[in-house]
């Protein structure tokens, strides 16, 4: 079974996070919210509570295909203060292994030196962290094993991009149809 996990902070853009979580779990793939804050219980930056499955001293992450960052501040901000989150993606993408973020989190991936050289969007206002990107037009693209995406409006084309990148597009497409989205 395919198995992503989806990083939460206080301060995250709850729709970002759990348009993703619910969608993929549509798809039949296993999802697993982390929190990086020590507890559990995390809140959104509209201030809505939501209960994380583990924390992420609880988990080894090798059974990851693809790993998260919703946006929303200051939980961007939080993500890419995390030692240990942003040591497992430096991991991931020396290994070429999934990496997703959308809204303001890809600021997180460029501060990281990740998207050198790699296609990418973001919130508008945060290019300038992009280090070494190209900033792409349209709602969500895939380069290589990154995906990024642009914020709360493009939350559902983000979901459905990883979707279709690990369950195909018949799958998404199927999802995107029961779900009534054009």
């Amino acid at each position: 079974m395919r198995k992503v996990y989806v990083f939460l902070a206080d301060g995250f853009e709850e729709i970002e996070g759990l348009t993703v979580v619910d969608i993929l779990r549509r798809a039949g793939v296993e999802v697993c919210m982390v929190s990086v804050t020590g507890k559990r219980m995390i809140r959104g930056s509209h201030h809505i509570g939501i209960e994380a499955d583990a924390l992420f001293e609880e988990c080894d992450f090798a059974d990851a295909d693809i790993l998260v960052l919703p946006g929303g501040m200051p939980g961007t901000r939080h993500l890419g203060e995390h030692a240990g989150l942003t040591a497992l993606l430096k991991e991931f993408h020396e290994a070429q292994r999934g990496i997703a973020a959308i809204c303001a989190a890809p600021s997180v991936l460029g501060d990281l030196g990740l998207l050198e050289g790699k296609t990418a969007l973001c919130y508008p206002g945060f290019e300038e962290r992009l280090i070494g990107a190209r900033i792409a037009d349209g709602t969500v693209v895939t380069d290589g094993h990154i995906t990024t995406s642009r914020g709360m409006g493009t939350a559902i084309d983000f979901a459905l991009e990883l979707t279709r990148r690990l369950c195909g597009a018949e799958k998404a497409n199927e999802l995107a149809a029961t779900i009534m989205y054009a």
